[in-house]
């Protein structure tokens, strides 16, 4: 290869196409993908530590980017599955003729 090619090749390479961070959300703003792709969708852009970092404790809310927590509590509740217990008194585990407890979790999302 000559001087000259090698100039001509450098100089006539096109140019990269720009980067692009995307956050695809549903309508509740949930979180669907991060992308670099061109898809169908909602989505806003972000930036690169964002991106990389692909939280999920995320909501889009009128366009904008929303770090949430949620709260947790768990609380005993009598269903059809779970630990059998008298059916006076969840403190008393037996092994037939009770009602059967399990834990329930109830969450609560804040920002």
């Amino acid at each position: 290869m000559t001087p000259e090619e090698f100039w001509d090749i450098l100089h006539n390479t096109p140019e990269p196409l720009p980067l692009f961070y995307r956050l695809y959300y549903n309508e509740q703003g949930q979180p669907v993908c991060y992308s670099m792709e061109d898809l169908p969708g909602n989505y806003i852009d972000i930036d690169a530590e964002t991106f990389g970092q692909a939280p999920l404790n995320v909501r889009v809310v009128n366009g904008q980017l929303k770090y949430i927590t949620v709260r947790t509590s768990e609380k005993i509740v009598p269903g059809n599955t779970g630990t059998l217990c008298h059916p006076q008194s969840v403190a008393i585990v037996v092994e037939q003729h009770g009602t059967p407890w399990s834990k329930q979790t109830y969450g609560l999302e804040s920002n």
